[in-house]
């Protein structure tokens, strides 16, 4: 679960102060006025998102086969603070309903299909995922709120070092980051209940199926940057066969490392 950072909390008594006290106590009191008035905004943001989200729910349901989607995974996306996971120059659209650069030719993915995604791999509590493509960390902020323990790979060292780094600062406990190759997993954790991988390979990477829980499911985009790419669900079966049904079209960026 996310531990949320305590808030300042202003309550004012009425207090003789004199020079830079009164100074400081007033400053402060602006700060934490203007905080609310920020968090105010960001929460609206997040609602507008949210309804953006399920008109796209609605609108992919044929090729989905979901009407909505859980109302865990829709809670976590409505309290993620996606404008914290974003460049700052990009915060003003951080609660739009489409994907943004973050540098280094990557992108955060967009809203609707994190929480597809997220939606898709049927999350318990007491789960253990693996993602693929760590990113900014905004997927593993979503995930983290759902189940026990999260491990997330990224190949891209600057991108992981912020990430762990923005993780660790925003008190997202259950959250372990690694900077290496994720088509190759991270076998000391596994097998997995769940894998979301966050950009698209050309195949489904084998090691990624060996370290899958049996009665466990993988999203993956499959397919060339510049090919029609397909949302894959990948289930194993309890006796270890794999089944794998084409989702959605999409585009991610593509999967980088050896493979």
């Amino acid at each position: 679960m996310v531990v949320t950072p305590l808030l300042i909390q202003c309550r004012w008594r009425p207090l003789a102060l004199r020079g830079w006290t009164t100074l400081v106590a007033l400053l402060l009191m602006l700060f934490c006025v203007g905080a609310r008035a920020d968090d105010a905004i960001h929460a609206r943001r997040r609602a507008a998102m949210i309804a953006a989200i399920e008109v796209d729910i609605r609108y992919t349901s044929k090729e989905t086969r979901r009407q909505a989607f859980d109302p865990r995974v829709m809670h976590a996306m409505a309290t993620v603070k996606r404008h914290e996971f974003v460049p700052d120059d990009l915060e003003p659209f951080a609660y739009e309903n489409r994907p943004l650069p973050i540098g280094h030719g990557q992108t955060i993915s967009q809203p609707y299909i994190v929480a597809l995604m997220t939606d898709l791999l049927a999350l318990d509590d007491d789960d253990v995922v693996l993602e693929v493509g760590t990113g900014s960390g905004y997927q593993a902020a979503v995930l983290s709120d759902l189940v026990k323990e999260v491990y997330t790979i990224e190949i891209i060292a600057p991108l992981a070092e912020q990430a762990k780094a923005r993780l660790h600062r925003l008190g997202y406990k259950n959250v372990t980051t690694r900077l290496a190759d994720g088509y190759y997993g991270w076998k000391q954790h596994g097998p997995f209940d769940a894998i979301v991988v966050t950009a698209a390979a050309s195949h489904v990477p084998p090691p990624l199926i060996d370290q899958l829980r049996s009665g466990g499911r993988m999203v993956i985009p499959v397919g060339g940057r510049f090919f029609v790419q397909q949302l894959l669900l990948v289930q194993k079966t309890k006796d270890g066969k794999v089944k794998t049904r084409q989702v959605l079209p999409v585009r991610f960026v593509p999967l980088t490392g050896k493979h």
